[in-house]
């Protein structure tokens, strides 16, 4: 069985913004999904495949730290990257507790983004492969 190509999700509420980090994930061959919203993500996420979550910390109606957590309360497990160029070191604390993959203040470098992407990317993977092994021994069982 082959795993379904991985997908990079960016959620900003500016335009230019979703538009620079998406061109520069599809340059290194990677395939992405942006939204303006949180909402709009959960309409449109699958978690057909290996993924990861660019999220800016402000957006409309709901912070990404607060989505961060209602994400885990409903059991969406996906690695989050955050972005934002108002960061302070609480906000960076909650959101690495919160589990956090990397907290990037803007502008930032486009290595760094890349970096914490792939890293993301092999965490989602490892995940799914452990869920795999795991619902295949309890179905033995």
């Amino acid at each position: 069985m082959t795993e379904a190509a991985p997908i990079v999700y960016v959620v900003d509420d500016e335009a230019s913004v979703r538009r620079a980090i998406k061109r520069l994930i599809v340059s290194v061959g990677l395939q992405v999904e942006a939204f303006g919203s949180a909402q709009e993500f959960l309409q449109g996420w699958r978690s057909d495949a290996p993924c990861c979550l660019v999220l800016d910390v402000r957006l409309p109606k709901i912070s990404g730290l607060h989505f961060q957590r209602q994400l885990a309360e409903i059991n969406i497990h996906i690695p989050i990257i955050f972005i934002t160029g108002h960061g302070d070191i609480p906000m960076t604390v909650r959101a690495m507790k919160g589990g956090a993959v990397e907290f990037l203040t803007k502008p930032f470098h486009d290595q760094d983004l890349l970096d914490a992407v792939h890293l993301a990317l092999e965490r989602d993977r490892v995940r799914r492969q452990q869920e795999a092994e795991i619902a295949s021994i309890r179905q033995r069982l």
